[in-house]
């Protein structure tokens, strides 16, 4: 079976970026990633290289940072008040998660001042140039369930339960 919208992807990676920093490794963390095809789970170059591809295949893909997390935008490096943070000892590289306009975003502070804390809403791999090696460990067509929800569900998941909950 090939990758196609629609269909539940299972595979292994392998990102780093163009000077080869290691930046994630799914076979190290015992973990591959599952994902649906189509339904804007992972990044769109990503997402667009695997388009076609068959069980077993494996493949190395470059993306530039538009076809990843994006480019920089520096406007979204700002100062706001101290007391936006749940935590007293702040320290350059913490990273919160909080609401967007689009959905969740994360903060990194990049530095604590006397009156206030210098951010970075930017996707932390916005703007890199990013090499990922891949091997597809399995392709499968989507239940309406998963279809329905946009992404994959966990295993033992009963999906006529979660057809029965939808609402209309």
């Amino acid at each position: 079976m090939t990758i196609a919208p629609q269909r539940v992807v299972t595979l292994h990676y392998v990102l780093s970026d163009v000077d080869g920093q290691l930046l994630d490794d799914s076979r190290a963390r015992q973990q591959p990633l599952e994902y649906l095809h189509g339904h804007h789970n992972i990044v769109e170059g990503l997402e667009r290289a695997l388009d076609g591809q068959a069980e077993g295949a494996e493949l190395t893909v470059t993306l530039m940072p538009a076809e990843a997390y994006g480019l920089r935008n520096e406007s979204l490096v700002r100062e706001v008040a101290r007391d936006a943070f749940p935590v007293d000892d702040l320290a350059p590289g913490m990273r919160f998660q909080t609401p967007g306009d689009d959905g969740p975003e994360v903060v990194t502070v990049l530095e604590v001042r006397d009156d206030g804390v210098l951010i970075d809403t930017n996707h932390p791999l916005a703007g890199r140039t990013l090499c990922y090696r891949l091997q597809v460990l399995a392709v499968r067509d989507a239940t309406r369930a998963e279809l329905a929800k946009g992404h994959p569900l966990p295993p033992g998941t009963d999906h006529a339960e979660v057809e029965d909950k939808k609402v209309p």
